[in-house]
């Protein structure tokens, strides 16, 4: 390969997305706050470095994939932030879920710099990461786009472009978490008015999820509401407090009513108040259950 790709975000879906980059042949220069969490790719051939800005080659291709908005602006804006390394034609390839506010902002300050930000965050759990299975949204510079999509195919099974505006692929993102979380929202209900009638939670997450609701949220997501299986996270509830606060803020910012999203931020808001943050997403369906005076696991 002709980049040697500078990496930043080890977590729960950097980690198996960099180690995919690493077997298929690319040179990365990683950095995660956790420095341990990086060695696992060191013994694969990854050089390990001290700061964001250390793992910019010039001119070079660089890829952040951290929690929130925060974490992003302070890898790239922070004291040894990438920013401050990338020179003219580098690429940042963010594929953080923020808002689109963020990527505007950022997307900006590289241009000053005559580097381009790419947003590109992607659908898809842990367990996606590793099979390539990534649904990924991109929007940015043109020819940016073209160098990074050989990168990206690797790593997913399609690429949607969303135009030239940066913030454009972080509006589908959230978009579709909005989506997701309504639909854990209506499954947990329809699924605990069957239990409360005496009907079996997995006969009717089978019947809905192999004809009226054949896909994979309802699938794979109803599967887990179902059997009330909220641990291991693949993605923290917190996590989708964050994406519709978010969704909601872009949804202020445009003068659009979102309600059902007013309603699940609430919804998740008491969920985190209560201890349930660090479940998975799904576990919005224990506050369901428990509102109907059941216990997760009785029949």
């Amino acid at each position: 390969m002709t980049d040697v790709v500078g990496f930043v975000g080890l977590g729960s879906m950097g980690l198996p997305l960099a180690t995919n980059l690493l077997e298929s042949g690319y040179q990365l220069r990683i950095y995660n706050r956790t420095a341990a969490k990086a060695q696992p790719l060191v013994e694969k051939g990854a050089i390990a470095v001290d700061s964001p800005a250390e793992v910019v080659e010039p001119g070079g291709i660089v890829i952040t994939l951290l929690s929130n908005d925060q974490a992003l602006e302070e890898v790239v804006l922070g004291k040894q932030g990438l920013l401050s390394s990338l020179t003219a034609d580098s690429v940042h390839l963010s594929m953080s879920t923020v808002a689109p506010a963020t990527a505007q902002k950022l997307a900006a300050q590289h241009k000053q710099q005559g580097a381009h930000y790419l947003a590109a965050p992607v659908f898809g759990r842990p367990d996606a990461v590793v099979a390539r299975k990534l649904w990924l949204c991109l929007s940015g510079n043109d020819a940016a786009k073209v160098r990074v999509r050989p990168l990206l195919e690797k790593v997913g099974q399609g690429i949607f472009d969303f135009g030239d505006e940066a913030g454009a692929a972080n509006v589908v993102k959230l978009a579709g978490n909005f989506l997701i979380i309504s639909a854990i929202e209506a499954m947990a209900e329809a699924f605990t008015l069957a239990e409360k009638n005496g009907i079996d939670r997995t006969q009717i997450a089978n019947l809905f999820g192999q004809t009226l609701f054949a896909c994979p949220i309802y699938q794979n997501y109803g599967r887990m509401i179902a059997q009330q299986q909220y641990e291991p996270a693949g993605f923290k509830l917190s996590l989708g407090l964050k994406d519709v606060t978010l969704a909601l803020q872009t949804a202020s910012a445009s003068q659009m009513p979102l309600p059902l999203a007013s309603l699940l931020h609430d919804r998740l808001l008491a969920a985190v108040a209560n201890g349930k943050g660090d479940l998975d997403w799904t576990g919005l369906a224990l506050t369901v259950s428990e509102e109907a005076g059941l216990k997760a696991g009785e029949e």
